[in-house]
């Protein structure tokens, strides 16, 4: 751990930023399928475990997705700052519409529509406004930055899951979700008063966007009217061939996961043929595209944390510390507190590592993804314990969350960092936003997963954790053994794409 490390002062007002609307999207997420399944008297919505997941799957993967068309805004329109700005508004307004819905599920939705689109105007431009702050050549600068503003999102996320999860549960489901306006609230006024000091030159309108030539604007237009018709075509075929349901929650789900892929290869496809790239960014756009894929596995297992693995904590766990009862929402607070105890550590090892050996990034995502599968084989025994009736120690649920965090650091720090540094210049945002796809699309599938892990029937959990187990770590394996070939042929051996530590 290096102390000595100077980050810019924009930085500071940025870590604050990113910790209050942590706090409030964690803080939410920390208590929401829970107030989906809770029963009607108790001022739930009462929905059956398999409708509440993949309800709770598209809220997190739509505000994932949004991040594409708000990074979009802000490269072609308003500059990182506004959009952040209304960002953040357009979070505390659904917050507080969820803090008033009562029994009204509309009201409620709404809610939840207003802070996915909040959150993709936000997420992607406060991320680029971070990687503005250093030098392209700047990689130890710039991973140290990004694992600082990383601290922000944790110290955000064990402050929202602790007192939004407690009142929620304790007080009521209301009381949480206006805990997390106040602290979408106190990020804002933070960022408006460093917008006029450490960030003043900063995240301002771009320039007018032009193609150079008329054949490159028609090929750009094309692809854009392309990938919409796609999308339309591919859900109605779906709908109509009754691969899908459109009136049920599940069925929505599924849509929306046809409809992130096919954004996914579309807006990849348009900036490769219909960006005027050089070959080297085409050939760093290849290794964009392989580490999206990684992402998407490793977040459709981490993000469960929320669904099947909360409900795990409630309703399989023993909870009881003398007469306190630990509410089932504080558990997803162990992931952020072991970043934050092991952030440190992974950075001395980082910096010891470099000195003597290069570690590809294929090698730290597929290590990544061996390391959440390893939190699955965990469960399994207790999977079978809970089977029979018996709630399971804690303990369980602690070792998982501590392999799922050695994997988040692994993955998500550089992956940050990766993807703001081997972007085009043009298209930051957009790349960032192409990041937080795979977030998307993996929070997506861990809610289409987690609809079939049913606590009331724990029976088929040994399976279904054994599963996801077998694909994430095979596939982390045979990504760190492709690791060397890959980075050859996609970048001819002439680009160093391998990151160094994420510094604190």
């Amino acid at each position: 751990m290096t102390m000595s490390v100077k980050y810019p002062p924009g930085l500071v007002a940025l870590f604050l930023v990113e910790m209050w609307e942590r706090f409030s999207y964690y803080g939410m997420r920390a208590i929401l399928i829970l107030y989906l399944v809770d029963r009607v008297e108790n001022s739930g919505l009462g929905l059956t475990t398999a409708d509440a997941a993949a309800i709770y799957g598209l809220y997190t993967a739509s505000a994932y997705i949004l991040a594409l068309p708000g990074g979009w805004i802000a490269d072609r329109f308003w500059g990182c700052k506004r959009a952040i700005v209304v960002g953040g508004v357009v979070i505390m307004i659904g917050h507080v519409l969820l803090a008033v819905s009562g029994s009204a599920a509309t009201v409620f939705f709404l809610g939840l529509f207003c802070i996915a689109i909040g959150t993709g105007l936000l997420k992607p431009n406060i991320s680029t406004m971070v990687g503005q702050l250093y030098d392209k050549n700047d990689i130890g600068g710039r991973d140290a930055g990004f694992s600082f503003f990383y601290m922000g999102i944790n110290i955000g996320a064990i402050l929202g899951g602790l007192i939004a999860g407690y009142l929620g549960e304790n007080w009521g489901w209301h009381w949480g979700f206006g805990a997390a306006a106040a602290a979408m609230f106190f990020g804002l006024i933070n960022f408006l008063r460093a917008s006029r000091t450490s960030l003043r030159d900063k995240g301002g309108a771009p320039a007018l966007h032009r193609h150079p030539d008329a054949a490159t604007g028609r090929r750009d237009h094309l692809f854009t009217g392309a990938i919409g018709g796609l999308v339309v075509v591919l859900v109605a075929a779906a709908a109509l061939t009754g691969q899908i349901n459109l009136t049920s929650a599940q069925g929505l789900a599924q849509a929306m996961g046809l409809i992130i892929v096919t954004v996914a290869i579309g807006f990849f496809l348009n900036i490769y043929l219909a960006g005027d790239l050089s070959g080297t960014e085409k050939r760093r756009m290849i290794v964009l595209a392989l580490l999206f894929v990684a992402a998407a596995l490793f977040w459709s297992g981490f993000e469960q944390a929320g669904s099947s693995l909360n409900l795990f904590a409630n309703d399989l766990t023993q909870r009881q510390l003398g007469s306190f009862t630990v509410p089932a929402s504080w558990f997803q607070n162990l992931n952020s507190l072991f970043i934050i105890l092991l952030t440190p550590a992974f950075a001395a090892f980082w910096i010891y590592a470099e000195k003597r050996w290069t570690i590809p990034v294929f090698v730290k995502f597929g290590l990544a993804l061996v390391a959440m599968g390893l939190g699955y084989l965990i469960l399994v025994p207790a999977a079978h314990t809970a089977a029979t009736g018996v709630k399971v120690t804690g303990l369980f649920l602690v070792c998982t969350y501590l392999l799922h965090t050695v994997g988040e650091l692994m993955l998500s720090p550089v992956g940050l960092s990766t993807f703001s540094r081997l972007a085009p210049e043009r298209f930051t945002s957009q790349i960032m936003g192409f990041w937080f796809v795979a977030a998307s699309l993996g929070n997506l599938m861990a809610g289409l997963l987690a609809a079939g892990m049913d606590t009331e029937h724990a029976a088929g959990l040994p399976d279904a954790f054994t599963r996801i187990f077998l694909i994430s770590a095979g596939f982390g394996i045979v990504l760190v053994l492709l690791a060397r070939p890959v980075t050859r042929w996609a970048l001819g051996g002439s680009e160093r794409i391998e990151e160094t530590a994420p510094a604190q």
